[in-house]
C-alpha cells in the first residue's frame, strides 16, 4: 500500500433545452480469461436517440490483472464491424459504445466485460442534434512504467459531453480492435482536460478537451498506441 496513490472520478454534466433526461444501455460478455487476449462488447442506443457518452467495467475485482483497456464510441453497422472498429475523427452521431476487457496475466473463470452507452431519453425529437467525434492516436513510450498522455478537443464543433480512451495495437478506426503490445499495458486515466492534457478542476464549465493517460507495463512495451475520443454535441436549439 502506498499512501500517495489516489483515484479521481469525473462527472460531466450538461444543460440542454432539448435533452432533459437520459437513459443507459448496458451489455456484457464473458471474459477475458486468457492472457493478453481482448474481449470486446458493444451497447447500442435505442432508435431515435443520440449517444452522449459511455463507459466500461470488468469484474471480478479479485482478478488483479483484469481491467478495461479501451472504451470508445462506435456504430452498430457493417462499416464499423458492429462495434469492433471505433468511430473515426470527424464522424457524426455514433450510436454505440464499445468496452474492451484485457487480462494481463490470465486467469479467472467468471470474468466479465461490461459496456455502457449513455443515450438521450425516450420521447425527445433529436433530429436536429449533432454529436461529432474528434479522435487522436499517438504512439506510446516503450520504456517500462512510462506514461503517455494524448488529447483530443472539440474546437468549434459543439460542447464536450463525454469522451473515451484506450491502449491498443493501433489503427482502431480502420481495423478491428487489437490489444496493446504487452500484457501489462493499461490505462491510468480517461478524463476531461485542457489542451495540454492536464485534468480540469472541479466545477470547470469550459472544458472542451478529453485526454487518455496510457501506462506501459513493467516489462516495457512496443507497438502500443494511446487512443482518445472527444464527443462534441450541438443540440440544434
Amino acid at each position: 500500500m502506498n499512501s500517495s496513490f489516489s483515484t479521481t472520478p469525473y462527472a460531466v454534466c450538461f444543460t440542454s433545452n432539448l435533452i432533459n433526461h437520459t437513459q443507459i444501455v448496458m451489455n456484457k460478455a464473458a471474459g477475458p480469461t486468457a492472457s493478453a487476449t481482448p474481449v470486446a462488447v458493444t451497447a447500442t442506443c435505442p432508435a431515435n436517440t443520440v449517444l452522449l457518452g459511455g463507459g466500461a467495467r470488468t469484474t471480478p475485482a479479485s482478478v488483479g490483472s483484469l481491467k478495461p483497456i479501451s472504451s470508445f464510441p462506435t456504430f452498430d453497422n457493417s462499416g464499423h464491424d458492429y462495434g469492433l472498429k471505433a468511430a473515426a475523427d470527424g464522424e457524426t452521431n455514433p450510436d454505440s459504445w464499445t468496452a474492451v476487457g484485457w487480462n494481463g496475466g490470465g486467469g479467472g473463470t467468471t470474468n466479465e466485460t461490461y459496456a455502457y452507452a449513455i443515450c438521450s431519453g425516450s420521447g425527445i425529437n433529436v433530429s436536429g442534434v449533432t454529436v461529432k467525434v474528434h479522435y487522436t492516436e499517438g504512439s506510446t513510450s516503450s520504456s517500462a512504467g512510462a506514461n503517455t498522455v494524448v488529447t483530443a478537443g472539440c474546437g468549434a464543433d459543439g460542447n464536450l459531453v463525454g469522451g473515451g480512451a484506450g491502449a491498443s495495437g493501433g489503427n482502431v478506426t480502420t481495423t478491428d480492435y487489437t490489444g496493446p503490445g504487452s500484457g501489462g499495458d493499461h490505462l491510468n486515466g480517461s478524463f476531461p482536460s485542457d489542451s495540454s492534457g492536464n485534468p480540469v478542476g472541479d466545477g470547470t464549465t469550459t472544458a472542451s478537451y478529453w485526454s487518455v493517460d496510457a501506462h506501459a507495463g513493467g516489462a516495457g512495451s512496443t507497438n502500443t498506441y494511446a487512443d482518445v475520443w472527444a464527443l462534441c454535441a450541438n443540440d440544434g436549439v
